[in-house]
């Protein structure tokens, strides 16, 4: 099994048990969120600031992106800076802390109740992605490799704690009134530098060490990683330097330049390792994260298009919904779709057959999940995604609703196999 021996690191590294608890957890706020969604469409053809759209979107990103972002790096940080995770311990810190405080913040958002349930959520998650970040970066000092991947984790772990630290402040604000304007202005900040800053330049980092790895590809370009590396730090920076001492708009146009150029050469260098692979049938899991390269592009034609309306003195408010949604639901949702059943079943793999790798014949570990569930989920999540945005762009919520109910089926589709993979226990012999 050629699949397996290619990513036999992947599968030693790190504790089942740490790693687990994440991937489960993500899938049920995944669950959660396209429950609340399909309560709360109708809050999506309002203003994007409304108390449903914000606990949604937090749910998706914290909840959803996030989790299962720290569980599969508590995984793949070890394989890339070729030593084990620092402690276990603040692993399990950083989920008990995440577990209890994203709830608690998705719940004051809800109820727009930016007391202690939001406070106190947000203190939490904080707490919880310093611990992370600690882990991280006690276990790069202990390594003598320096990676090019590694350091895209760590810099968007960095701009993760910015963009936590950055949230709680913005509901502190509510109260106390500690930042010179309304938190709705900082808005922006804080969602682009979670965005770009965290789940961009830790999925662009990450991909860049996976697609080649799922694909047997012979493909390497360092020199061209850290371009990327420096095009959407640099963008990102710009942006955050623009956002605080400028307010002319058309500026905007340079970081959203840098980080086009970004995408784009990390979308060549996608192409360059599919077009150098050795594996020539691509599976279903890796043209479902292969797609999540080209969604990239989508919210930056809306982002442009908002940018152009914002330059001729109006605000689009469908269009910066519509963007917020491919973001959460389109693209970061596509990558985690595919990339889940390409690392989970090697992790469920290494916990039950382990023992007998070598000495019994065992199953290959795409055989560990259900492939037809996953294409229905595929099928009623792509239906979902694309009925949503008409919907919001119209003010639809007949086709709201409709979207929606694709987008509960496929989440559910997804927790089924979840849960199938997670009981797994050895075959009998």
């Amino acid at each position: 099994m050629p699949a397996i021996n290619h990513t036999a690191d992947f599968a030693k590294t790190t504790d089942h048990k740490l790693v687990l608890p994440f991937y489960l957890y993500a899938a049920l706020s995944f669950l959660m969120a396209t429950i609340l969604l399909l309560l709360s469409a109708n809050a999506f053809t309002r203003h994007y600031f409304h108390p449903h759209v914000l606990a949604i979107t937090h749910a998706m990103a914290l909840g959803w992106g996030t989790m299962i972002i720290l569980g599969a790096s508590h995984q793949l940080i070890p394989v890339l800076i070729e030593t084990s995770l620092y402690s276990n311990k603040l692993g399990y810190a950083s989920f008990v802390l995440a577990a209890i405080g994203i709830p608690l913040l998705v719940y004051g958002f809800y109820v727009f109740n930016l007391g202690w349930p939001a406070k106190w959520g947000g203190i939490l998650i904080n707490a919880a992605i310093i611990c992370y970040l600690i882990n991280i970066a006690v276990s790069m000092t202990k390594s003598n490799n320096e990676n090019v991947h590694a350091f895209f984790v760590f810099t968007a772990t960095l701009w993760l704690l910015l963009t936590t630290i950055v949230g709680l402040l913005l509901i502190y604000n509510f109260t106390l009134s500690i930042l010179p304007v309304d938190s709705l202005h900082y808005l922006p900040l804080h969602a682009h530098m979670g965005i770009v800053g965290w789940f961009l330049l830790l999925i662009v980092g990450v991909g860049s060490r996976m697609v080649p790895m799922f694909l047997l590809s012979k493909y390497t370009n360092t020199k061209l990683l850290w371009l990327i590396y420096c095009c959407i730090n640099g963008g990102l920076v710009a942006f955050v330097l623009l956002f605080l001492y400028s307010h002319e708009t058309a500026l905007y146009l340079l970081p959203l330049g840098a980080v086009f150029a970004g995408i784009a050469l990390f979308a060549f260098y996608c192409y360059k390792c599919f077009q150098q692979r050795i594996r020539k049938k691509v599976d279903e899991q890796v043209k479902i994260s292969l797609l999540s390269v080209l969604l990239i592009f989508l919210p930056l034609i809306f982002l442009l298009v908002f940018i152009a309306r914002l330059m001729a003195g109006s605000v689009d408010i469908p269009v910066v919904v519509a963007y917020g949604f491919i973001i959460f639901f389109g693209w970061i949702t596509a990558i985690i779709l595919g990339m889940t059943f390409k690392t989970l079943p090697f992790i469920i793999w290494n916990k039950v057959y382990s023992k007998q790798a070598g000495t019994d014949k065992t199953p290959n570990p795409k055989e560990l999940f259900n492939n037809g569930i996953f294409r229905a989920m595929a099928i009623t999540y792509l239906a979902g995604f694309i009925l949503f945005i008409p919907g919001v762009l119209a003010a639809n919520n007949l086709l709201l609703q409709v979207a929606t109910l694709f987008l509960i089926a496929a989440a559910f589709l997804y927790n089924w196999n979840i849960i199938k993979l997670m009981l797994h226990k050895s075959l009998p012999q």
